[in-house]
C-alpha cells in the first residue's frame, strides 16, 4: 500500500463503496471524519474490438481487446459514462489523508478495489476494508481487520473477465454464420440453455404408460376407518409410475418383480374381491424425525423465493440488495451456509422468546458449507445485527416485496437454529383372497407430528417431480394388531398415466447447475435473463420452454464444441477459477492452456480454426414425423415435407410447408400435430375467387400467427405506368419516374371455427369486410365490431370492449352492444365471472366484499378499492377480517402517484475548449513490454474487471 502523505493533511479519509444506496447509511455512522463516496459499480472494463484505438485493431490486442501474446494482458479504458466520476473521486482524494477501499467482499468487489487503486493512483495510505452487512457493529469490526487487496482474488476475476470475452468472441461468430445473426454463446448460458433444451427432448422422446391399481376405505371393528392402496397381488409389487422407462415401457429392472394391472385386469379384481374379507398382516411403527434446512446461500435463496413468493431470479437478487444495502440482511452472494457466533446467538435468543425453550436444542446447530471457497462472503444470508429484527418490528419500513423476502430470509434463519420435528411414521399391511383365488395386498402409512419444533417457524419448498403423491403427514391411522378383521368399501380401480419429466421452472434450473457446479449462483438471475432475452427459453406459467433456435444453437455446439457445453467440463473450469482464487493456479498458464491449448488441452484457438464444414442446413433440421422436418429458417421455424411425386412424368413437385403456431411449445408438436398442420400447408395459397366488387384474387395463406384471408392485388400494366403524371425539376426537365407504391392488401385472420382447407369465397368476402360498423350511440359515435389478435370486440372511440364469441361478430345488434357499453368495463377478455368467495359487507363503506378472479391472478373488491390477494395466502383462507383489512390498507396508500414533468433544462453557452494532456493510464498498461516487467511490478499495471456496473459482469458469461 502507498505510504504516508507527506505535508498538510485534512483530517478527513475517504471510504468508497460501490453502490450509492450504502452511502448515506455508513456516513450516519461514520461521522464528520469520512466523505462515503460510490464508485457506482466498475469504473474501467475491456471495450469493445471497435472502439480500440487504430493502432491497436492490428495487433495481437485487436481481436478481444486481451493481449493474448503478452501474457494474455487487458487493455482496460475507463468506461465514457464513469469518467465524470472518476475525476469526482480523484477531486476528493486530494482533500483526504487516508483512502478506504470498502467494495463488496467477493472476486468482483475486489476487483473493482483494484481498478479504483490503480484508477486514482492515492499518494495517502489505502486500506481494503469489507462490510458483510451494514450495521454500525459489523462496520466497526471492519476497521478492526483492516488488509490490503487480495491480488489472487482480482487474478481469479480477472481470468473469468477474460475467459468469457474469448468464448463468447470466437464461438459467437459461428452461430451467426450457421443459425441467425444476433445469437451469443457463452460459458454458463450456452451450458444452461442446454439443461434446458435437452429436458424438452426428454418431453418429446416420451411415451406415457398406463397402470391401473386399486384403492379402497376399509372399517375396523370400532368403526373406524382408512384408506389403502393395492401394493400386491400374489407377493409381485402392482406397477406403479416410476417402474416405467420413457419409452413407455416396463423398465427391465422391474419387469420380472412386479405386476402390470391393466384396465381390464384391475376391474376384474375388484369384482373378485366383493365380500372378501381382509385382515391386518403386519403393522410398523417407527419415529419420524426432521431436521431443518440450512440458512440461505445465493442458490437456495433464489430457489426458495420463486417457490414460496413466485419472484424470478432477477427479482429475488434485486430486492436483496435492496435488503442488504440498507442494512437488513447480511451479503447477498454468498455459497456459505455457516453463521457467526453473533448470529447463531441471535436466532436461538428469538427462537426461545417466540415459541419456548422446548423449541431450541442443546447445542448450536453449526452448517458446513460444500464449497472451499463459499464464495469469500464466509456466512450465510440472514437477517443483520447481533441480535434481530423481527418482520413484524421492520414491515412499516419496507416495500411489500422487500418485506416478503426479508420475513422468509428471518423464517429461514431462525428455524435453522430450531428443534427437530417429531413424530410417528406408522405403516400397515393387510390381504384378502379372491374368489378366484389370488392374494391382494394393500398398504397404508402415515405420519403424525407430535412436535412440531422448527417447523413452527418455518418449511422448505419443494419442486414439482414426476412421482409427486401425497406424503401422508399428518395421516393418523386407527390403532391396529396383527391379525385384526377388516371390512373393505368402496373398493375401486384407478387408471393412471406416467408423466413426462417436468420442466424446469427459474427455481429448479437454478438447483440443477448449483448441485452441477456449473457457473456462480451470483451470476444466476443474469445467466436465465441472459438465455431469455436471447430468445433461447420463454417462461411460459413458470415453466421454461426453449425455442426452436435454441435447438439448433445447442445441436451445433455440442457437434462441433462438445467440451465447451459439458457439464462437467464447465464445472471443472469453475473449481479452476477457485483454484486461482486460491493462489494454487496461474492465471496466465491456465488462460494459454484455454485459448492455445496444452497437454492435456485441446485449446479452444486450433478447434475453432479446425471447424471444417458444418451443414448449416442439418443444424437448423429437427426429424418430428416420417417425410416430416422442421427447419429454422429466417423468419421462423416451419415444417417440410418433400412435394409429390407427378405418376405422370415422374417429377417432384416443390417441397409442402407450413408455419408453426407461435405458442406451440416443441415437445407439443407431435407427428399427428405435424401432419395436420401439413395438410393445412397444402391449402396455403388457395384461390377462392374473385371479389365481385374489385375483381381482385381472394387467397387463402397460412402465415406466422396462424391462417387469413387476402386479395391479390396485380402488379400495375405498362400503359398504367405510361399515363401516370410526370414530375418536373425547377429546371424544366422531367424527373425520372418513381417506382410506384403497391397498395396495402386487405387481409383478415380466419375466425377459429373455420380451416385453411374449407374456408369459403363467402367467409372471406365478410371477414375482408371488417370492421363493421354496428350502429351510433346518442352522441353520433361510431360503434364498430372487429376482430383481434386477442379475440373479437367493440370499439367507440378509444373504449373497447371484449365479446365472448367470434359469432358475435356479424351477430351484434346496435342495442346489445349498447346494453355492453353500459355495464362497468371488464378487465382482459372473458366474460364477467361470478366471485371466488363472498365475504359480507365491509364495515366502513356497507358495501359487499367479494373476491374476484382478475387477468393477474384472484383479487378483493368492494367495487371501488380493488387489492390483489398476496401470493402467500389463499382465497380460501381469505377471512373477511382479513379482507377488510387489505382494503384498508390500499385506501390508505391513496392512488399511485405520477411522477411531475421534467422541465427542459436551460441551453448554457458552449464551453470553450481547452487543450488538455490526453489521458492514458489504461492504454499505457497494455503497451508495455513484457520484457520489464516483474512479479511486483505485474500488479500495478491494468488488470481484471468485470463490466460498467457489477451486475453487468456476467453479460458474456450468460
Amino acid at each position: 500500500m502507498p505510504a504516508q502523505a507527506k505535508g498538510k493533511t485534512t483530517g478527513k479519509s475517504l471510504l468508497i463503496v460501490e453502490s450509492p444506496s450504502k452511502v448515506k447509511t455508513i456516513g450516519g455512522y461514520l461521522g464528520d471524519a469520512y466523505v462515503v463516496e460510490s464508485s457506482m459499480g466498475h469504473i474501467r472494463d475491456l471495450p469493445q474490438p471497435k472502439e480500440l484505438p487504430a493502432e491497436l485493431k492490428k495487433t495481437p490486442v485487436g481481436k478481444f481487446a486481451v493481449d493474448i501474446e503478452n501474457h494474455f494482458e487487458p487493455y482496460y479504458v475507463v468506461n465514457p459514462d464513469k469518467k465524470k466520476k472518476v475525476t469526482e473521486l480523484k477531486r476528493l482524494l486530494k482533500e483526504s489523508d487516508a483512502l478506504y477501499l470498502a467494495t463488496d467482499g467477493d472476486r468482483e468487489g475486489e476487483a473493482i478495489a483494484w481498478h479504483l487503486l490503480q484508477v486514482l493512483k492515492p499518494t495517502v495510505p489505502v486500506y481494503r476494508v469489507t462490510f458483510p452487512e451494514i450495521t454500525r457493529e459489523a462496520i466497526e469490526r471492519g476497521f478492526e481487520n483492516l488488509r490490503e487487496i487480495d491480488d489472487d482474488l482480482v487474478d481469479a476475476q480477472e481470468t473469468r473477465r477474460v475467459l468469457d470475452r474469448i468464448y463468447g468472441y470466437e464461438i459467437s461468430p459461428v452461430l451467426w454464420r450457421k443459425v441467425s445473426q444476433g445469437l451469443s454463446a457463452g460459458r454458463v448460458q450456452s451450458v444452461a440453455t442446454r439443461l434446458v433444451v435437452e429436458r424438452e427432448r426428454e418431453r418429446m422422446a416420451f411415451r406415457s404408460a398406463e397402470y391401473w391399481d386399486l384403492s379402497g376405505t376399509f372399517v375396523t371393528g370400532s368403526d373406524e376407518s382408512f384408506n389403502a392402496k393395492l401394493s400386491a397381488l400374489d407377493g409381485a409389487r402392482v406397477a406403479s409410475g416410476k417402474d416405467f422407462a420413457d419409452s413407455g415401457e416396463l423398465k427391465d429392472s422391474a419387469r420380472a418383480k412386479v405386476a402390470h394391472l391393466d384396465e381390464e385386469t384391475a376391474r376384474g379384481l375388484v369384482a373378485a374381491l366383493e365380500g372378501s374379507e381382509f385382515s391386518v398382516t403386519s403393522v410398523e411403527t417407527k419415529p419420524y424425525t426432521r431436521r431443518p434446512a440450512a440458512p440461505f446461500t445465493t442458490s437456495t435463496l433464489q430457489q426458495e423465493a420463486a417457490r414460496k413468493l413466485r419472484f424470478s431470479s432477477r427479482s429475488t437478487m434485486q430486492v436483496a440488495q435492496r435488503l442488504y444495502e440498507s442494512g437488513y440482511i447480511t451479503y447477498m452472494r454468498t455459497d456459505s451456509v455457516a453463521l457467526s457466533d453473533q448470529a447463531i446467538n441471535a436466532a436461538r435468543q428469538q427462537a426461545k422468546e417466540l415459541y419456548g425453550g422446548d423449541f431450541v436444542p442443546d447445542k448450536p446447530r453449526l452448517y458446513a458449507s460444500k464449497s472451499k471457497n463459499a464464495q469469500e462472503a464466509h456466512e450465510a444470508i440472514r437477517p443483520s445485527g447481533d441480535s434481530f429484527r423481527t418482520p413484524s418490528d421492520v414491515k412499516s419500513r419496507l416495500s411489500a416485496d422487500e418485506f416478503r423476502l426479508y420475513e422468509l430470509i428471518w423464517k429461514r434463519t431462525v428455524a435453522s437454529q430450531m428443534a427437530d420435528a417429531k413424530g410417528q411414521t406408522a405403516s400397515v399391511r393387510l390381504a384378502a383372497s379372491t374368489s378366484d383365488g389370488r392374494t391382494a395386498e394393500f398398504g397404508a402409512s402415515g405420519t403424525v407430528i407430535t412436535f412440531r419444533g422448527f417447523l413452527a417457524a418455518y418449511e422448505e419448498g419443494r419442486d414439482a417431480s414426476r412421482e409427486d403423491e401425497k406424503d401422508g403427514k399428518d395421516k393418523r391411522l386407527p390403532e391396529l394388531a396383527e391379525g385384526d378383521a377388516l371390512t373393505g368399501r368402496d373398493v375401486e380401480a384407478n387408471g393412471h398415466e406416467t408423466s413426462p419429466p417436468p420442466r424446469y421452472t427459474e427455481a429448479s434450473l437454478v438447483k440443477a447447475m448449483d448441485e452441477l457446479g456449473i457457473g456462480r449462483p451470483s451470476t444466476y438471475a443474469a445467466v436465465i435473463s441472459t438465455i431469455m432475452d436471447r430468445g433461447y427459453v420463454d417462461n411460459r406459467s413458470g415453466s421454461l420452454v426453449p425455442s426452436w433456435v435454441a435447438f439448433s444453437v445447442v445441436r451445433l455446439l455440442e457437434e462441433h464444441f462438445a467440451e465447451y457445453v459439458d457439464y462437467e467440463f464447465t464445472a471443472e473450469m469453475e473449481e479452476d477459477l477457485d483454484r486461482i482464487s486460491r493462489g494454487e493456479e496461474n492465471k496466465e498458464r491456465w488462460l494459454s492452456s484455454f485459448y492455445f491449448g496444452s497437454d492435456s488441452r485441446h485449446g479452444l484457438k486450433p478447434i475453432v480454426e479446425d471447424l471444417g464444414e458444418i451443414d448449416a442446413r442439418a443444424v437448423n433440421s429437427v426429424a418430428i414425423a416420417d417425410g416430416i422436418t422442421l427447419r429454422v429458417g429466417r423468419f421462423g421455424p416451419y415444417l417440410e415435407t418433400e412435394g409429390a411425386v407427378d405418376p405422370e412424368t415422374g417429377e417432384i413437385g416443390d417441397p409442402i410447408r407450413a408455419n408453426i403456431p407461435e405458442g406451440l411449445a416443441p415437445d407439443e408438436l407431435t407427428a399427428e400435430k405435424a401432419r395436420e398442420l401439413i395438410e393445412q400447408g397444402k391449402a396455403d395459397g388457395r384461390e377462392l375467387g374473385e371479389d365481385p366488387e374489385t375483381g381482385r384474387t381472394i387467397v387463402a395463406k397460412d402465415g406466422r400467427f396462424g391462417p387469413y384471408v387476402t386479395e391479390v392485388i396485380p402488379e400495375p400494366t405498362e400503359e398504367e405506368l405510361a399515363n401516370r403524371p410526370v414530375e418536373y425539376y425547377k429546371n424544366g426537365k422531367p424527373k425520372p419516374p418513381k417506382k410506384p407504391q403497391k397498395p396495402k392488401p386487405r387481409t383478415a385472420s380466419l375466425f377459429k371455427s373455420m380451416s385453411l382447407q374449407t374456408v369459403t369465397l363467402e367467409d372471406a368476402l365478410k371477414l375482408l369486410s371488417l370492421p363493421r360498423v354496428v350502429g351510433q350511440d346518442e352522441e353520433g359515435t361510431d360503434i364498430t365490431v372487429q376482430n383481434g389478435r386477442f379475440g373479437p370486440y367493440l370499439k367507440k372511440g378509444t373504449d373497447s370492449r371484449s365479446l365472448t364469441s367470434e359469432d358475435q361478430i356479424f351477430s351484434i345488434t346496435l342495442q346489445e352492444a349498447l346494453d355492453i357499453y353500459a355495464q362497468p368495463k371488464q378487465r382482459g377478455r372473458a366474460a364477467a365471472k361470478p366471485p371466488l368467495a363472498e365475504l359480507g359487507k365491509d364495515p366502513s363503506n356497507d358495501k359487499p366484499i367479494v373476491v374476484k378472479d382478475g387477468r393477474f391472478g384472484p383479487y378483493v373488491t368492494d367495487g371501488e378499492t380493488n387489492v390483489t390477494v398476496p401470493r402467500s395466502e389463499t382465497v380460501e383462507s381469505m377471512t373477511h377480517a382479513r379482507a377488510v383489512e387489505l382494503l384498508a390498507e390500499k385506501r390508505a396508500k391513496g392512488p399511485a402517484k405520477k411522477p411531475a414533468a421534467k422541465k427542459p433544462a436551460a441551453k448554457k453557452p458552449a464551453a470553450k475548449k481547452t487543450s488538455t494532456a490526453k489521458k492514458t493510464t489504461a492504454k499505457s498498461s497494455a503497451a508495455k513490454s513484457s520484457s520489464t516487467k516483474s512479479t511486483a511490478a505485474k500488479k500495478t499495471t491494468a488488470k481484471g474487471s468485470a463490466g460498467t456496473a457489477k451486475s453487468s459482469a456476467t453479460k458474456e458469461t450468460s
